[in-house]
């Protein structure tokens, strides 16, 4: 007589769930054949305009995720990339490179990188017409996007359609724990790199399996076989295929990978179509921030400075600095920082601080030299003037060393804040000229609009993406 059927464990649930994934952000057969038509008329537009105007096109093509078939049905942008001679001068690849844009697409709308490019439309698709030169060695580009045919040619001779599917699931996975991207405002996975890990992992139960495991900074290459040049702050250290000296993963920032980690192990334990699922973003209103802080005791404090002509990729860096600066600034000058968040629009960038009290003790403790070393002296004459602001002191303490308490002239965070400004390195573009045009201000002051609110949500509402409503 057989005994009860065992129940089916996480890997046999994953398997289905990976199943009912996989087939409902699969593009339809019929998108696939659309893509590559579209694709081929595309490059044999731009090759025809090129003739037409003896442009120096050398090569036109289109690449990424629709050329390799790894979209997700829901979200696709067809990249075709102009490339040029090396020895073209940059202001003719622009001309260039926008002209032949403009001869194949409707809609043309002028974007910024590191040099300008087209987006608009074709066959009802949004395409990027991106210039860039035909290098030969791709450990040396001359531009950002001039790896580009080395990384198309290393993964299509690489991918079968088995990766294809698991690359889709991995980058469906990432982008619902709002980890995927590379830009620097989401400082995510990018899509070249989810096709390296599951190419060397096979598939996103294998590249799972291992990232629940990482500590960081986490090595996917042999000790002393890694990209030079590496930030402290790395999170995950892969070479490119194509250029050993270049890590695929320096824009992915120790947070993201955290939740990564984190949501490994999560989904492998427990599988669920829900981890596949976008998470609906908290809302945060003003009333709701108000209560939170009353409820912590705690007070924020906001800096706005204007927002420079800048591509988000340029900006975004520099943002982060200034959060860095102003929050190192803050617990130097004796303020617990609890937190900081950032939101931008079309003409501020609001930076936010969350620190345990509003104002600081009166008295600040003032540590001198050891006493017996000519530097006492000096000290003792400079703290025992009349007029210097001593509470108590000069006095020796248990250690030996001298010490005065001298009192605070500005005490509220944002005193304290307006008059370090001037010395503060915020970013080259983001330090104003005109000191008056940067804002400190109480969060109760300061207007409601959706960036404040984005920041808010970031600073008051921190949650894994998992853990909340869906």
């Amino acid at each position: 007589m057989s005994g009860p059927v065992p129940a089916a464990g996480p890997s046999a649930e994953a398997e289905r769930v990976e199943a009912r994934v996989a087939s409902r952000i699969a593009p339809s057969p019929q998108l696939l054949e659309r893509v590559a038509r579209v694709s081929k008329e595309l490059v044999e537009g731009v090759e025809k305009a090129a003739r037409g105007r003896g442009s120096p096109l050398v090569r036109a093509l289109v690449a990424g995720s629709a050329a390799r078939g790894t979209f997700l049905s829901d979200r696709l942008d067809i990249d075709l990339f102009l490339l040029f001679p090396p020895d073209l001068p940059r202001d003719r690849l622009r001309e260039e490179g926008l002209a032949l844009g403009a001869a194949v697409l409707s809609e043309p709308e002028k974007r910024y990188a590191e040099h300008p490019y087209l987006r608009g439309r074709f066959d009802q698709f949004t395409v990027d017409a991106v210039p860039g030169f035909a290098i030969t060695d791709p450990a040396h580009p001359l531009s950002p996007v001039d790896r580009t045919p080395f990384h198309q040619a290393y993964l299509l001779e690489r991918e079968t359609p088995a990766h294809v599917r698991e690359i889709r699931l991995a980058k469906q996975f990432f982008r619902s724990l709002g980890v995927y991207g590379s830009e620097a405002r989401t400082e995510g996975i990018s899509g070249y790199l989810v096709e390296l890990l599951i190419l060397r992992f096979g598939s996103l139960r294998g590249l799972l399996g291992s990232a629940r495991r990482w500590r960081m900074p986490v090595r996917l290459e042999e000790p002393g076989h890694e990209p030079p040049r590496l930030p402290e702050e790395v999170a995950l250290i892969l070479a490119d295929p194509v250029d050993p000296n270049r890590n695929v993963a320096s824009a992915l920032s120790r947070r993201n990978l955290g939740v990564l980690i984190l949501a490994a192990g999560g989904y492998l334990d427990q599988p669920s179509e829900k981890w596949f699922e976008a998470a609906k973003p908290s809302r945060l209103t003003r009333s709701e921030a108000e209560q939170r802080l009353r409820s912590r005791d705690s007070h924020v404090t906001v800096l706005s400075l204007p927002r420079p002509d800048l591509v988000d990729d340029t900006l975004y860096p520099q943002v982060r600095k200034a959060e860095r600066a102003v929050g190192e600034e803050l617990s130097r000058s004796g303020f617990e920082v609890l937190g900081a968040a950032a939101g931008v629009d079309a003409r501020r960038v609001h930076l936010l601080f969350e620190v345990a009290h509003r104002q600081r003790s009166a008295v600040r403790l003032q540590d001198g030299p050891p006493a017996g070393i000519d530097r006492a002296g000096e000290f003792l004459r400079k703290w025992s003037d009349p007029k210097a602001p001593v509470v108590q002191g000069p006095y020796v303490r248990a250690d030996g060393s001298l010490a005065v308490e001298t009192r605070r002239a500005e005490r509220a965070v944002e005193e304290v804040l307006r008059r370090a400004l001037p010395r503060l390195s915020l970013g080259k573009d983001l330090t104003p000229s005109d000191p008056s045009k940067a804002e400190v201000s109480a969060f109760a002051d300061v207007p409601e609009t959706p960036a404040v609110e984005e920041a808010l949500r970031d600073l008051l509402a921190k949650r894994l993406p998992w853990t909340g409503e869906r």
